[in-house]
C-alpha cells in the first residue's frame, strides 16, 4: 500500500492527506493556478476545503505570503467555487 504524503492548510495549520486539501500554486511565469489534481509544476499552498479557511486566508493574505504574489480577487472567486462544488453546493456552470 502507498503511502498518501502528508501537507498543511497554510491558514489553519491542520494536517491532512494531501489529496484532502486544494494545492494554489505559482509557476515561474508568475502565474497562479488552482491545481485539482496536484500536479502542476511550481510552488505550492495547500487549503483546506472548507469556506471558513477561505475567507480566513482572504483577510489575512496567507496564500499571498506563501507564494510571494498578490492573488485577484477572481481567483479567489473560483477557489471558492472549487470549494463549494467540492462540499456539496450549488453546481456552477
Amino acid at each position: 500500500m502507498k503511502k498518501i504524503p502528508q501537507r498543511s492548510c497554510v491558514v489553519c495549520r491542520a494536517q491532512k492527506n494531501k489529496n484532502e486539501l486544494l494545492r494554489i500554486v505559482k509557476n515561474k511565469q508568475n502565474e497562479i493556478k488552482i491545481d485539482t489534481l496536484g500536479k502542476e509544476p511550481g510552488r505550492g499552498a495547500y487549503i483546506c476545503y472548507s469556506e471558513q479557511c477561505l475567507e480566513k486566508a482572504q483577510k489575512s493574505k496567507k496564500i499571498e505570503k506563501a507564494l510571494e504574489i498578490k492573488i485577484e480577487e477572481e481567483t479567489y472567486n473560483k477557489i471558492e467555487e472549487i470549494i463549494k462544488n467540492k462540499n456539496g453546493g450549488d453546481v456552477i456552470g
